[in-house]
Parts: C-alpha cells; sequence; structure tokens
C-alpha cells in the first residue's frame, strides 16, 4: 500500500493567512474582553454583599421598632425596673436570693490572704478609710504652702 495524495494539497500550508488572521482576532478579542468581564463579576459580587447588608440593616431597624414599641408600654416599663432593678411595689417586700455556696469566683484568693498563711482573708478596709489614705499620699507628694491670712 502506498501514500495516497490528495491532489492541491500537498503544497499548502497548513494555516493560510486568513486563518492566522482570524485566530488573532479572536484572542484580541477575548484579552480585551477578560478585563471588563472580570469586573463586571466583581461588581455582580460587591452588589450581592451590599444587598445582603442592607436586609441585615432593616432586619435590625425592625427589631428596635418592636423594642421601642415594647418600651412605650407601662406594664413593661415597671415588670423591666421590677426585674432590672429590683423594684418593688408598695405594700410588696422584695426578696433577693443569694446562693448558699459562693463560686470560686467569690472565694478570696490567695493574694488576699494574710502574709504567712495561706487561709485567712485579710481585713477589708472601709472605703472611707482607702479615701483618706489616697488623700494623705497626694498631700505627702507636694510641699505644704501656708495660705496668707486674707484680713
Amino acid at each position: 500500500m502506498g501514500k495516497w495524495k490528495i491532489p492541491g494539497l500537498a503544497g499548502r500550508p497548513r494555516f493560510t493567512s486568513r486563518a492566522t488572521v482570524l485566530v488573532l482576532v479572536l484572542c484580541s478579542l477575548v484579552a480585551i474582553l477578560a478585563y471588563p468581564t472580570r469586573q463586571f463579576i466583581a461588581q455582580r459580587s460587591e452588589i450581592a454583599a451590599q444587598q445582603a447588608k442592607a436586609e441585615h440593616a432593616r432586619q435590625q431597624v425592625e427589631e428596635l421598632r418592636r423594642e421601642r414599641a415594647r418600651w412605650q408600654d407601662p406594664e413593661y416599663v415597671k415588670a423591666q425596673a421590677r426585674e432590672r432593678l429590683h423594684y418593688a411595689l408598695p405594700g410588696e417586700t422584695p426578696f433577693v436570693s443569694v446562693d448558699p455556696s459562693p463560686s470560686a469566683s467569690a472565694r478570696p484568693s490567695s493574694a488576699d490572704a494574710a502574709p504567712g498563711t495561706g487561709t485567712r482573708p485579710k481585713a477589708v478596709k472601709p472605703w472611707y478609710v482607702s479615701f483618706w489614705e489616697s488623700v494623705d499620699l497626694a498631700d505627702a507628694g507636694q510641699p505644704r504652702t501656708e495660705l496668707p491670712a486674707s484680713h
């Protein structure tokens, strides 16, 4: 078996000049349209993100409106004052329950214990003693000046 030759195709190049120009035009179009397409896709995703943020903000506004409407009700205000501020109506005896077993954070730490013993907590000074000591310390830092008599 020999090689079959088709007449007229033996000397023709694989790509003609027309095909080369067509490929160059197509590649140029792809290169020209790539950036705007990428920008379009990025802008669409940004629009979707902004719409989601706007919807979230709308939901927050609606929640705040409902909250404001609740605070307009005098019974809700009374209930909140009783719960949060421990208010009581005249004639009622308010009670606050205290946990009989203190939590770990309420127990005195080892830094509060007396030196040398790890069991006894230091005596806590009243607030006015601490305040007066801080005034004395501030006074000791500056020299005393006598005020001239005003008479």
